[in-house]
């Protein structure tokens, strides 16, 4: 049994463990515990050398100083309180308890019997206390040496990151490892890795396309699901976050993953790189639940500090906890000091690491209170007040899984939320088919365009709130969407069960890869068309890391345990002339400010940009156009005073002829110029006459500058 010794008074903030003063001051959060013990352990983790009572509660927070301990000090946490299921509670001193302030954590999690609060298996399961030990077992926090003391410490993170204008950002969601993990000009060494991520020739790639801000996939320390652990697969998307504030190891080289400060510092290196090179970074984050799942999963952390405080318990049953993410339990984000452990974690990320802002998976979650969601909740005031939060990018995944869980357009501020609208609504156009069977009609493609104004339009919100993308980690990538007409996830082991059933997609004529010609060209100008509408709409674009070089997943719609070839990116088969085509079309984008302004369409105003819409005849479209489901094809004409852009939809598989509306006044009936053909049949130039022949599945952009 270790010593049990005092501690001196300490500090009530900052929470978690922090190096001061000649030692070390612990700061620890629970509402309804008796006693907080923090248990001292040796440099491996398995050996409980002490454990020291921390003092208090004051507001909740417990607390006490060990003088002469330093950075680099091992310890778990022991919370004493009722264990009363039926109230809520589940404490149970037995369980080491991982600091959810922990900077740096060591050992090596395995799902055993003994992490959890009752015994594995008993017929009245939660209700009964384990009073078996899990110590040695346990994940531990570590420590970690102040700022200063690290290299670069004195340097501010975010002194060189870029800021770029918000009608330039292009997102690019990316996960570290499926990046780099077979790319062949980085380093073996450095594959699948942070330093990966910044190695030259992954920043070259990024450069080339035109992309401005990286969306990684999250990158907080996770653990697998218990369901994985017997399977050899493992939750590789990393959406099971047990360290809010700690990268995670599996994702640094071999060099570093051993040692939780060589990981923090080889994080810390891959922002600033990306930084120097103009690129943003974006963390998608997961403060929605944990992996102590539903009440029959384990006690790690926030169970056994204080269930009660930490997660939501269902009403009418507070042994029972709320399940609005589907994965077993809700983080009580309207607690203060929850709120308080979000907060902190996402200034920390930005403050110290040095990130450019967060997408944050479930967002509702955040914003739910007992009435349902709130865009006026604590937290999202809290992010538009704080000084630091209030100047990074701020992205809603605008769903969860509870009721009234769908909440796009809902969301305050400087928010951007993913617009699944677009998603559905452009595939639906270029694939010959909706969510029902039916066609899409021009209208639906019309709203998409325009960001969505039916959904964005209110509340002072900007066109650029609307993040458009066609696919993301959730789902079929670009080139499986036209190669696949159901999913294929049997290498998850769950008999095809999981995943999307009914994702738009379309195979064409074949399942899969396939050497016929005539499916191969269309299947590649429905890719190019796709992207062209993406990249040249209005709003903030998003691309798939991969989607540029026609990457597969074998019609796997659901990869996240496919930490192999499956869920890696394919650089030997990368479609580099699809690549280019991306990196032609931002600069299209790039150069030509009609399609990346902030506002809305508008006829009134100096500085009014307005847009109108063209039947393929040359005429403005009329109200029963917009309804003739026997005809896709459109033309809209963007102008602002300096110059006029045209585009051309044409996603039937025949050629269409197109009578050209003319340029704006005072310019030349015959000034259209040719800038893209996302077929790359039609020749770029001037266009010498008003009836221009589209190709079939394709869209064509056009220009006509005001005269000098």
């Amino acid at each position: 049994m270790a010593k049990t010794l005092p501690l001196q008074p300490g500090r009530h903030e900052p929470l978690g463990a922090h190096v001061r003063d000649g030692g070390v001051n612990f700061a620890v959060f629970s509402a309804h515990a008796w006693r907080v013990e923090v248990c001292l352990y040796d440099e491996a983790g398995q050996r409980e050398l002490a454990r020291y009572p921390l003092q208090g509660p004051v507001d909740g927070i417990w607390s006490g100083f060990l003088p002469g301990a330093k950075a680099g000090l091992v310890y778990g946490l022991r919370a004493h309180g009722p264990h009363a299921p039926q109230e809520g509670h589940r404490f149970n001193a037995s369980k080491l308890l991982l600091d959810p302030y922990a900077r740096e954590i060591v050992g090596q999690f395995s799902w055993q019997a003994e992490h959890h609060g009752y015994p594995l298996g008993h017929p009245d399961g939660p209700l009964i206390l384990d009073a078996r030990d899990n110590g040695a077992i346990a994940l531990k926090a570590r420590v970690a040496p102040p700022r200063a003391d690290q290299p670069g410490g004195m340097v501010d993170p975010r002194a060189h990151a870029p800021r770029h204008p918000p009608a330039s950002v292009v997102l690019y969601e990316v996960h570290v490892k499926g990046f780099t993990m077979r790319h062949p000009d980085i380093p073996p060494a450095l594959r699948g890795s942070y330093a990966g991520l910044a190695h030259p020739a992954a920043i070259a790639h990024f450069k080339r396309l035109g992309v401005t801000t990286l969306s990684l996939l999250p990158v907080q320390y996770t653990i697998d699901e218990p369901h994985l652990a017997h399977t050899g697969l493992r939750n590789y998307w990393g959406y099971n976050t047990l360290g809010f504030f700690c990268p995670d190891p599996r994702l640094a080289s071999a060099a570093a993953r051993h040692d939780p400060t060589a990981v923090t510092q080889e994080f810390r290196a891959m922002v600033q790189a990306l930084h120097a090179a103009g690129l943003e970074v974006v963390l998608d984050v997961v403060y929605n639940h944990t992996p102590e799942g539903n009440e029959w999963g384990p006690t790690l952390s926030l169970r056994g500090l204080d269930q009660k405080s930490y997660y939501r318990l269902q009403a009418d049953d507070p042994s029972k906890l709320e399940n609005l993410t589907a994965c077993g339990n809700t983080v009580r984000v309207q607690h203060p000091r929850v709120t308080q452990l979000v907060l902190d974690s996402l200034r920390y990320w930005v403050g110290e690491m040095g990130v450019d802002g967060f997408r944050f998976d479930l967002a509702p979650v955040l914003g739910r209170t007992d009435c349902g969601h709130d865009p006026h909740a604590a937290f999202y005031t809290a992010l538009r007040q704080d000084p630091l939060l209030s100047q990074v990018h701020l992205i809603a995944e605008p769903w969860d899984a509870g009721p009234q869980g769908y909440q796009l357009g809902n969301f305050p501020g400087r928010f951007m939320e993913w617009n699944d609208k677009f998603r559905d609504g452009v595939r639906g156009y270029w694939l010959g088919r909706g969510p029902d069977g039916g066609p899409v009609d021009r209208g639906a493609l019309a709203r998409r365009f325009t960001a969505s104004s039916d959904v964005f339009q209110q509340g002072q919100r900007s066109p650029l709130a609307s993040i458009n993308f066609l696919a993301v980690h959730d789902g079929y990538t670009l080139a499986d969407l036209v190669s696949y007409s159901r999913k294929h996830n049997e290498a998850n082991g769950e008999d095809n069960r999981d995943g999307r059933d009914g994702e738009l997609c379309h195979n064409f004529g074949a399942e899969g890869p396939t050497d016929d010609p005539q499916i191969r060209e269309t299947r590649r100008r429905v890719q190019r068309a796709l992207l062209a509408t993406l990249l040249l709409s209005q709003g903030t674009p998003m691309l798939y890391a991969g989607d540029e070089i026609g990457n597969s997943q074998g019609g796997n719609n659901n990869a996240y345990c496919q930490d192999n070839e499956i869920g890696w990116l394919d650089w030997d088969r990368a479609d580099q002339s699809l690549a280019t085509f991306v990196g032609d079309v931002l600069r299209c984008r790039r150069e030509h400010p009609l399609l990346r302004h902030g506002r809305w369409f508008s006829s009134v105003g100096d500085d009014a940009v307005s847009l109108r819409w063209f039947h393929p005849s040359g005429r403005d479209m009329r109200q029963e156009d917009w309804h003739d489901g026997g005809q896709q094809t459109l033309t809209v004409r963007l102008s602002d005073g300096t110059e006029d852009l045209l585009l051309l939809f044409n996603p039937s598989p025949c050629d269409q002829a197109f009578q050209l509306p003319p340029p704006t006044m005072g310019r030349s009936r015959q000034a259209w110029t040719v800038l893209l053909d996302s077929s790359g049949v039609t020749p770029t130039g001037r266009v010498e006459t008003l009836a221009l022949s589209v190709p079939s599945r394709s869209l064509l952009l056009l220009t006509a500058p005001a005269p000098a």
